[in-house]
């Protein structure tokens, strides 16, 4: 199934967090939180002005990104795949190579 998220928003899938520390150290499931990067699998057409001329999205499809942990609270499960749905006000940072 495909998702077309509207105007600002864009789907994010969560990108898997790493299971040890720098120093080797295994972390539990218990005390890991949920990853606050993950990649762009789709973006909305834009927001929409103030004078009514929609503003392309800064991020594209593809992008890893970085997003408010808070943020995450529309969270939808898709042929068994998680996706979060966030608008482009709640993404901080796109990761660079």
């Amino acid at each position: 199934m495909k998702m077309r998220p509207l105007y600002d928003r864009v789907i994010i899938k969560r990108l898997a967090e790493q299971e040890k520390t720098a120093g080797g150290i295994i972390i539990p499931d218990s005390a890991k939180e949920k990853p606050t990067k993950g990649e762009v699998v789709a973006v909305g057409s834009g927001t929409v002005t103030s004078s009514g001329d929609i503003r392309p999205l800064d991020v594209k499809v593809g992008d890893t990104v970085l997003f408010e942990k808070w943020a995450a609270n529309n969270e939808v499960k898709i042929d068994g795949e998680e996706f979060i749905i966030l608008k482009e006000t709640d993404v901080i940072a796109v990761m660079e190579a």
